[in-house]
This record gives structure tokens, sequence and C-alpha cells, in this order.
């Protein structure tokens, strides 16, 4: 006779649906394939996911397909027909009535902001700083203690391995009042493949927490950083870092120290829209 199926185990059948959507955002919606890999009946699926995840699993899809959009949008390749189609939509028309709604302005404007023209590279990254509204201030950071779930790979991909990590620590019971979350990335994606970028999903956790399972303890170095708050999407953050390295930083008098940054999320992209995003970037210094 089997025992009882715990949260546990609902979460980590979940986790397993959520990477399989992640691998899978270019195929068609199957709830019975999802359910399949839940290992769970498709009459019950899509509420328990709900009940669970806090939103729905076309929620999840539209997200995590809008997100890559974006990316996409700033990357400036691919042409916004053939990016619609590979969000899902069924016309250019649709997937600007959908863009707009998430991300406050339609696509092609959104590529105008970071993506120059010949003769306008000026005036395009002037745009990009302006809708950016970078601001650096120097803190004084204490020390923290943080459980992380090491990431290898494009850093657009981190979103996977920040649910497996909720979804361990949901079961552990380190989620809290005052849990924090972070991404620590250690390598430079302009020069490292994509491949081999080295980064960590990572939640805050009482100093005397011991590691168990995948999930490995670290600690966010004390000390003085030059703090950028982000309010948007996650997809506009490496233009953050552009502004940080070569304009904040090249007149601050400043000299970065040998550590790597931090990203702290301030809310939840599952709950608020991208527009509404917040995010510090933490670039730690001497």
């Amino acid at each position: 006779m089997n025992g009882p199926t715990t949260r546990s185990d609902y979460a980590i059948r979940l986790e397993r649906v959520f990477r399989w959507l992640v691998a899978h955002l270019d195929d068609m919606l199957d709830l019975r394939v999802l359910a399949d890999v839940a290992c769970m009946s498709p009459y019950h699926f899509h509420r328990i996911y709900h009940a669970m995840q806090g939103e729905t699993v076309t929620d999840t899809i539209r997200r995590l397909r809008l997100h890559r959009a974006a990316v996409e949008l700033i990357g400036g390749e691919l042409p916004v027909s053939r990016i619609a189609q590979r969000a899902g939509y069924g016309s250019q028309e649709a997937f600007t009535r959908a863009f707009k709604g998430a991300y406050g302005v339609p696509p092609a404007r959104y590529r105008a902001a970071f993506v120059s023209t010949p003769g306008q590279k000026e005036n395009a990254m002037q745009t990009a700083h302006a809708a950016l509204n970078c601001r650096a201030t120097i803190r004084e950071i204490s020390r923290i203690a943080v459980a992380v779930l090491p990431h290898q790979g494009d850093y657009d991909q981190i979103s996977a391995t920040f649910q497996r990590l909720a979804t361990m620590a949901g079961t552990l019971g380190l989620f809290g009042p005052d849990t924090k979350s972070f991404g620590i990335y250690y390598d430079d994606p302009s020069v490292t493949p994509a491949a081999a970028l080295r980064s960590e999903a990572c939640i805050s956790v009482p100093d005397d927490w011991t590691p168990t399972g995948e999930l490995q303890r670290r600690e966010i170095r004390d000390g003085r950083y030059a703090v950028a708050l982000h309010v948007g999407p996650y997809a506009e953050l490496g233009h953050v870092y552009t502004w940080l390295y070569g304009r904040w930083l090249a007149n601050s008098g400043e000299e970065v120290a040998d550590a790597p940054c931090v990203e702290a999320y301030l809310n939840d992209a599952r709950t608020v829209p991208p527009t509404e995003l917040r995010t510090e970037i933490w670039l730690p210094l001497r």
C-alpha cells in the first residue's frame, strides 16, 4: 500500500512540469502531456498546479514566452513577425496587443529603445539609458547567508533554476516572511559562451542553516556595493550592467572588488507585470 502523498511530493512533480515547459516553449500546450509529466490525473492537474504555483499553466507559458520575446527584441536579429510566431500568437497584431499589455509599449517601440539603426547609434543608446532611468548609490551591505542552486548556461534561462530552488525550499520549510531572493552571476555574457555561463539562484537562510541535497550554502560578502535599482523587465538588465560598468564606474573614482555581481529581486514575476519588477544590481567595490 502506498503512503500518503505529501506537499513535497506534489512540489517535486510540479518542478518537473516547469522544467518541461521551459524546454518546450515552442510546443502546443497539451494538459494531458503535462499531467503525464507530473504523474497526475488530467482531471485534477490544472487545479493542483494553479493552487500551488499561484498561476495557471497558461499564465506561466505566456509569461515565459513574452520574456523570451523581450530578449529577442533587444537582440535585434529576428523580425517582429517571427518573434510573434515563436511567442505563440497567430498574428503580429495579437502579439502587439499582448506585449503592450505586459511591457507597456508595442514591440517595435520597445526594440527601437535598445537597437540602433545606421547613423543613430548614440540616439538609440541615449533613449535606452533614459528609459532605464539608471541611478546608483553606494551602500554598505551586511553579510548574508544564502541557500543556492547552481545554474549552468544562458542567464535568461535561470528562471527554471529559481523554480527548482523554490520547490526545494518550500519542502524544507525555508520560506518565511523575511526570506529574500538573489542571483549571483560569475561571468560576463559578452565574452563567455552562453553554455559556459555560471550563476546561482539563491534565497536567504538563517546563519546556522545546514545544506541538504542539491542545495549549497554560500555567503554574500559584506562590504561596499554600488547599487542600481531597475524597475522593469528582467530582459533589460543587461543594459543596466552596461551603464553601471561603462558610465557610472568610469566616473565614480571607485574600483571593483574581487567578487561576483549580485541581483536582489524585490518582488515576484508571478504577481506583478514585467513593467513593475524591481531588481537591484549590486556591484562589489573595494
